[in-house]
């Protein structure tokens, strides 16, 4: 019914080399870096409210992830977003731990209403955005993310991004298709900030697309058979973590094809 090849969305992506702009968690910045620097982007992590709007200029996507909130940091994340989208840069929110504190629910809020291009999280912070479940415990989803299938449609539709959730099995909705992808690995979320630096990804391969939802669910793809091949030989979350870097490095466009398990049909 769709037809999605995750091998070129990945060929895009190395042929282009996009800056990533990333206002993200204190806990997440070098594993972010560490990880687009392994897929072939360029990442910068730019926080200061002084100078956002204009390194938005300069760069090829934004990623917001509210992780580690200030009051300054939220005005930063409110005039970088306004920045990007009034350039038509892709930007993604990162609702980490939404439903946590007012605080965080505020936040949350305020970045949805200034038009995210995607939205990624675990399922209990999608539900939360979506004002359909009380946020999970802490950073911690308490969904599975088959639990939060509507929700996501729901907030997709009515924010207009594409909607990602991820867990065992990962959903991608843009409110008319959904797409669900398996991989990974169980040690995924032993390691800290992998999914915040997933965000960066999905921010890496938004640059320069031309269907959001196709490269959404291709940085998901290639994110969950780089974990599944991590998995292979990794001996513990250490390893892994080390073993996961060397496998996004090491994607090609054969092996995407021939390890990607993905599933798209119309959304519900």
């Amino acid at each position: 019914m769709h037809s999605i090849d995750p091998a070129e969305h990945l060929a895009r992506v190395r042929a282009s080399t996009p800056l990533v702009h990333n206002i993200t968690n204190l806990v997440a910045m070098n594993t972010m870096a560490n990880v687009l620097l392994a897929l072939g982007a360029s990442p910068a992590m730019v926080h200061a409210r002084e100078e956002v709007t204009e390194f938005v200029a300069l760069a090829s996507a934004l990623t917001v992830n509210i992780g580690t909130l200030s009051p300054p940091w939220v005005d930063a994340m409110d005039d970088a977003a306004r920045a990007a989208t009034a350039a038509a840069t892709p930007w993604v929110l990162d609702p980490v731990a939404v439903g946590a504190t007012t605080l965080r629910r505020a936040a949350g809020a305020r970045l949805l209403a200034l038009g995210p291009t995607a939205i990624r999280g675990n399922a209990s912070e999608i539900l939360a955005l979506a004002d359909q479940g009380g946020g999970g415990r802490g950073v911690d989803s308490t969904d599975a993310s088959a639990t939060a299938t509507q929700a996501a449609v729901t907030l997709a539709r009515r924010s207009g991004a594409v909607v990602a959730v991820t867990g065992e099995v990962d959903l991608v909705t843009d409110g008319r298709r959904l797409a669900r992808i398996a991989g990974g690995h169980a040690l995924m979320p032993r390691v800290t900030t992998l999914g915040c630096a997933l965000t960066g990804v999905v921010g890496a391969y938004l640059a320069g697309a031309e269907d959001a939802f196709a490269a959404t669910v291709a940085a998901l793809a290639g994110y969950a058979v780089a974990g599944e091949r991590a998995g292979e030989i990794a001996e513990g979350p250490g390893s892994f973590a080390v073993a996961f870097l060397d496998a996004l490095h090491a994607l090609d466009g054969p092996t995407l094809t021939a390890r990607t398990r993905l599933e798209i049909t119309d959304a519900s």
